[in-house]
């Protein structure tokens, strides 16, 4: 276990036990109010490394002695499995069974997270039904049996499931690159969440980031937006490097934060995990030596 997963687990296991228990869970589409954290991953557009986050985010948070159930709403283009490197045997979509029930749907991928496979299937996500939602929403209220937090890994963009699940959560993390479409993008979610809800729970992620200044100017960017015309802002979680550790382990299908801890960008994860963890802000990571050695070597 790297360094920073022992000090994640020591955190936690120093936090009084009533104090995680007054953490309360508001009425739920798709589960009773209870002390588990919901916790959705979304992004304007797809490609921007919101399952990688979900994943990698996930093992972090399991590691520092949390369970952990991830779900991967993202019917149309499933892949947390691939991420996982795990086979999956069932899928989300199953639960539309009636005769499936959660745990036949649940599968255990690196260091024990739990997770629900999605379909990577268009047409089940464009032909969910508001009584199949619901369907979802009822067996998925048993996670909390299983889980002190559930993530769940939204799809990209705006459709009607992509929102359902958003609303559902009480945390929503947003995640964005620097690209102007990126950015766009991102505006569109917090628009378009900001119509259906008054809660003000959407914290940034800046992911693909070369230094600091690049996550301080997309906050930035975006919450002169947001004051403007929607009037509220939008608190900014943490941020992830450019890292070729990342796009090495995604070939290799296994969680980055597993195969380099130590790199700049599993760094990064740790410490947004401690920041959801402990509620502080995340603290500064250094790229150092390994920046030096990716800028040498064109990466």
């Amino acid at each position: 276990m790297s360094d920073q997963a022992a000090k994640l687990r020591t955190l936690l296991e120093e936090r009084a036990e009533e104090d995680a228990r007054e953490r309360k869970i508001g009425e739920l589409y798709f589960g009773m109010a209870d002390t588990t954290r919901v916790i959705a991953i979304t992004s304007g557009k797809g490609g921007v490394g919101k399952t990688n986050l979900a994943v990698n985010l996930s093992v972090a948070l399991q590691m520092a002695g949390q369970r952990i159930m991830l779900v991967d709403a993202d019917i149309g283009m499933a892949n947390v499995n691939l991420l996982m490197g795990s086979v999956t045997n069932r899928s989300l979509i199953e639960l539309l069974d009636d005769d499936v029930q959660l745990e036949d749907v649940v599968e255990y991928g690196v260091e024990g997270v739990k997770y629900i496979s999605g379909v990577a299937a268009v047409e089940a996500a464009l032909n969910l039904s508001r009584s199949e939602q619901r369907k979802l929403h009822k067996k998925l209220g048993r996670c909390s049996e299983l889980a002190d937090i559930v993530i769940i890994d939204t799809g990209a963009g705006l459709n009607r499931n992509v929102i359902e699940f958003v609303l559902a959560a009480e945390e929503v993390l947003l995640i964005t690159t620097p690209e102007p479409t990126s950015l766009a993008d991102a505006y569109a979610v917090i628009k378009a969440y900001s119509t259906y809800t008054a809660r003000r729970n959407i914290k940034l992620v800046v992911n693909r980031i070369r230094d600091e200044e690049d996550s301080f100017d997309v906050a930035e960017r975006i919450n002169q937006t947001t004051k403007k015309f929607l009037n509220m802002s939008i608190e900014t979680l943490g941020y992830i490097y450019e890292d070729k550790a990342v796009h090495d382990a995604v070939h290799a299908q296994e969680p980055f934060i597993i195969a380099e801890p130590d790199s700049p960008a599993a760094r990064c994860v740790f410490e947004i995990a401690n920041s959801l963890l402990s509620g502080e802000k995340m603290n500064s990571v250094s790229r150092g030596w390994r920046a030096f050695l990716d800028r040498l070597f064109g990466y």
